[in-house]
């Protein structure tokens, strides 16, 4: 365990993430420590929300849960607080209730963000959602049972798929 007794130096830091060494190891980390909320969606007749958007690092669209970062504008909010307002700003569904599901890393070996999966509740619609100024965000309703298809379906239009998906698709892949 050499690398985890060595100092935490800061190689590059911007105004969202910052380029870190530790020992022999460099990754990136989020400024101010912010995590994100993940969103599980599913509604009562089955279907399961997802967000595509334009990701800029991948240069294509991605396929995605909804998500959010907690305490990025309130630096009280907590992630249930944050993973309902982002689910509403994208989907545009309202969730009467918000369960943790726990706390995952999703690249450990290069990234040191962390995630809280949050299962949302009894679902409503109350807007088209799409984000807020700036974001253009295409929200898809999926039946549970047809998301395999339907990632298939995306993957083979170009579109990224977030790693997150697996939830939804472990089961096809380990049958």
């Amino acid at each position: 365990m050499i690398d985890a007794d060595a100092p935490e130096e800061v190689m590059w830091e911007g105004r969202f993430i910052a380029a870190k060494r530790r020992g022999r190891w460099e990754y990136v980390a989020r400024t101010r420590g912010i995590g994100a909320a993940v969103i599980v969606a599913i509604d009562d007749a089955g279907h399961v929300l997802l967000v595509e958007q334009y990701r800029v690092p991948l240069g294509a669209n991605c396929l995605e849960l909804p998500a959010g970062l907690v305490g990025d504008e309130d630096a009280d909010e907590t992630p249930e607080a944050s993973a309902a307002r982002e689910l509403e700003e994208e989907t545009g569904y309202r969730a009467a209730t918000m369960t943790s599901l726990g706390r995952y890393f999703s690249s450990p070996g290069m990234v040191s963000e962390s995630f809280v999966l949050m299962r949302a509740g009894g679902l409503t619609r109350v807007s088209d959602g799409g984000g807020v100024a700036g974001e253009d965000i295409t929200v898809h309703r999926v039946a549970t049972d047809a998301i395999g298809d339907f990632v298939a379906a995306k993957r083979a239009d170009g579109c990224a798929i977030d790693v997150k998906l697996l939830l939804l698709l472990a089961g096809e892949l380990l049958a």
